[in-house]
């Protein structure tokens, strides 16, 4: 999925083989990063059990540099 495609999208979140093909990053960096300090992602993300999804909006705005996280 291009981010293009990821704008068009009407889901509200996103999983993170989605955000790591936008990225251009291993999916797998995503999972391991979100569960050790999800702060450190630069984006929201919320975890479900093993499951990890992220905010559609949010990391939209992160990608294009928009998005300003609270430290």
């Amino acid at each position: 999925m291009t981010l293009e495609e990821l704008k068009l999208s009407e889901k509200e979140t996103i999983s993170a083989a989605v955000a790591g093909k936008v990225l251009g990053v291993d999916p797998q960096l995503i999972r391991v990063q979100a569960r050790q300090d999800k702060d450190a992602l630069g984006f929201p993300v919320i975890l479900l059990g093993r499951n990890v999804r992220i905010p559609r909006r949010s990391f939209i705005a992160f990608v294009e540099g928009k998005l300003i996280v609270a430290s």
